[in-house]
C-alpha cells in the first residue's frame, strides 16, 4: 500500500470493511472502523501464508523472541513463529471459537509447550514481555493502540502490520507481497515494520579532541531534529534517527579553519551515549551524557 494522508487511508479500511461485509453475511459495517472496543462481529480474515512469512522474515524473529499477535484469529502467526522460528508466543483474539481453532492448531504443530492463546480484549492486553508484536487491524484501532506501543514495549521492539501504516508514525521497512488469490482488493499484501525508539530527547553533552559540544535534540517517534553548539558556536543537527536504542546524526558547525562535520553514532543506555564520531575520514570514540531529559513527541489522533 503507497503511503497517504489519514483520510486515504480511513477511505482504503472503509472499503476494506465494505468489501468484506459483501463477501461475510453479517459482517460488520464500515462505520465500525477503528471502534475503540473490538466486536465480535468485525469480519476475521487469515493472513496469507506468504504474508505471514515475510511479517516473521522482516522482524527477524529468532528462538529468543516472545510473539504477541493481537487479533490472532486461527492462530497462525504465532504457531508459525513457534514452529518455524523457535520462537515464544501470545496470540490474542476476542473471539473464542477461533481461539479454540488456534489452541487446536498448535497441538497439531508441537507447539503448544511455547504459544498460548487467550479470549481478550487487546486494548487490556499487557504487552510488556513482546520483543515482536504483530497485527492486522483497521487503522483507527492501530492509532489507539499506538501510544500503549511506546508506553509498554522496551527500544527496540518489532512492531508489525499486514496492509495498514500508522500515519505519521512512519515505518522502518516496508515490502510488498504477491498474493494472487486474494479475496478482497488488489492482488498484493504490504508488510510494515517498525522499530520502537528509545528516547534521546533533550539535552546532550560531551567533549572530542578540544572542544565541548552540545545537542538540544527534540524527537517525534523515531525522527530527530535539533541544535547544536560546538566549542561555543552555534551548529545543527541533520539527519537524526533512531532505530531501538541506536541513535545516528549529523552535526555540522562553523569553526575558524571552516566547517566541521561530524557523522555520530552509538547506543543509548539511560542517560549515555557510547559510540563512534567520525570527522575528516577519522574515527574516534564518543562518550555523551544527557543533562536534562526529554520526551517523545506521540499523539494519539
Amino acid at each position: 500500500m503507497a503511503r497517504g494522508e489519514g483520510a486515504e487511508v480511513n477511505a482504503r479500511a472503509a472499503g476494506l470493511a465494505a468489501a468484506l461485509a459483501a463477501l461475510l453475511p453479517g459482517a460488520a459495517p464500515a462505520a465500525q472502523v477503528g471502534e475503540r472496543h473490538l466486536q465480535a462481529d468485525v469480519p476475521y480474515f487469515p493472513t496469507p501464508p506468504q504474508v505471514v512469512e515475510t511479517m516473521l522474515g522482516m522482524a527477524e524473529v529468532g528462538s529468543r523472541d516472545f510473539v504477541i499477535d493481537l487479533g490472532s484469529g486461527d492462530g497462525r502467526i504465532v504457531v508459525a513463529a513457534a514452529r518455524r522460528h523457535g520462537a515464544r508466543g501470545l496470540g490474542v483474539e476476542i473471539d473464542s471459537a477461533l481461539v479454540d481453532v488456534a489452541r487446536d492448531e498448535a497441538r497439531r504443530a508441537g507447539v503448544a509447550d511455547r504459544v498460548r492463546f487467550v479470549t481478550e480484549n487487546l486494548f487490556i492486553t499487557d504487552l510488556g514481555e513482546a520483543t515482536v508484536v504483530t497485527m492486522y487491524l483497521y487503522p483507527g484501532v492501530m492509532l489507539q493502540l499506538r501510544p500503549r506501543l511506546f508506553q509498554e514495549l522496551k527500544p527496540g521492539t518489532r512492531v508489525v502490520s499486514h496492509e495498514f501504516d500508522m500515519e505519521d508514525w512512519q515505518p522502518d521497512a516496508r515490502r510488498v507481497v504477491p498474493v494472487p488469490d486474494k479475496p478482497y482488493g488488489p492482488p498484493s499484501s504490504e508488510v510494515l515494520l517498525w522499530i520502537v525508539p528509545a528516547n534521546a530527547a533533550g539535552t546532550w553533552r560531551w567533549r572530542a579532541g578540544d572542544r565541548d559540544y552540545e545537542a538540544e535534540l527534540t524527537q517525534a517517534f523515531q525522527v530527530l531534529q535539533g541544535r547544536a553548539r560546538a566549542g561555543g558556536r552555534e551548529g545543527r543537527i541533520e539527519q537524526g534517527r533512531m532505530r531501538g536504542d541506536e541513535i545516528r546524526f549529523i552535526l555540522t558547525a562553523e569553526a575558524d579553519g571552516g566547517t566541521v562535520r561530524q557523522e555520530l553514532a552509538g547506543r543509548i543506555a539511560g542517560d549515555s551515549i557510547s559510540g563512534r564520531i567520525v570527522a575528516g575520514g577519522t574515527a574516534q570514540d564518543w562518550k555523551a551524557t544527557r543533562t536534562r531529559r526529554g520526551s517523545i513527541g506521540i499523539s494519539d489522533k
